[in-house]
C-alpha cells in the first residue's frame, strides 16, 4: 500500500518534470485562438495551419454572408450563453465582427439560422484547433 502511494507520487513527479511550461505552450494556443491556424503555423505545421485557417474562415464568412447572428456576452438563457461561447471561439473573426457591428442576423431569412450555426461551428472548430496546437507544443502530439 505504501509503495502504491509512493509510486503515484513518483509518476506525478515524472509528469511534472516531463512537461515544463514553455513559451510555445502558452503562445501557440493564444495565437491560434486569435488567428485560426496560426498556432500550428508558428510551430512549422504549415499545411495543417493553412487548412485550419481556410476551414474556420470559410465557415465564419459563409455564416456572415448568410446573415447569421453573432451572440454577445449577456446573462440571457442557456442557449444564448452557449452561442456566445461558440462564437468567441472564432477569435479574431469574432472581434472584428463585433467591432464592425456585423452579424446582426435578419431573422426573416431562412438562411440566417444556418448562418448562425455556421459561425458557431467555426468557433468550436477553432477551439479544437487551439487544443491541438497546445498538445503539439507540449509534445503530446506530433
Amino acid at each position: 500500500m505504501a509503495n502504491s502511494a509512493s509510486d503515484k507520487m513518483t509518476e506525478k513527479t515524472k509528469v511534472a518534470q516531463a512537461e515544463p511550461v514553455s513559451m510555445m505552450s502558452v503562445l501557440a494556443p493564444a495565437v491560434g485562438w486569435l488567428i485560426p491556424g496560426a498556432g500550428h503555423m508558428i510551430q512549422k505545421r504549415w499545411i495543417r495551419g493553412l487548412l485550419l485557417f481556410v476551414s474556420v474562415a470559410a465557415l465564419f464568412l459563409l455564416g456572415l454572408a448568410m446573415q447569421g447572428r453573432i451572440y454577445r456576452a449577456n446573462g440571457g438563457d442557456i442557449l444564448d450563453i452557449l452561442g456566445f461561447v461558440g462564437d468567441v471561439g472564432a477569435g479574431g473573426f469574432y472581434i472584428v465582427t463585433l467591432a464592425m457591428d456585423w452579424g446582426q442576423g435578419a431573422i426573416a431569412f431562412a438562411t440566417a439560422d444556418y448562418g448562425t450555426k455556421f459561425m458557431i461551428v467555426a468557433g468550436l472548430l477553432n477551439f479544437i484547433a487551439v487544443a491541438d496546437a497546445y498538445h503539439i507544443a507540449i509534445g503530446k502530439k506530433r
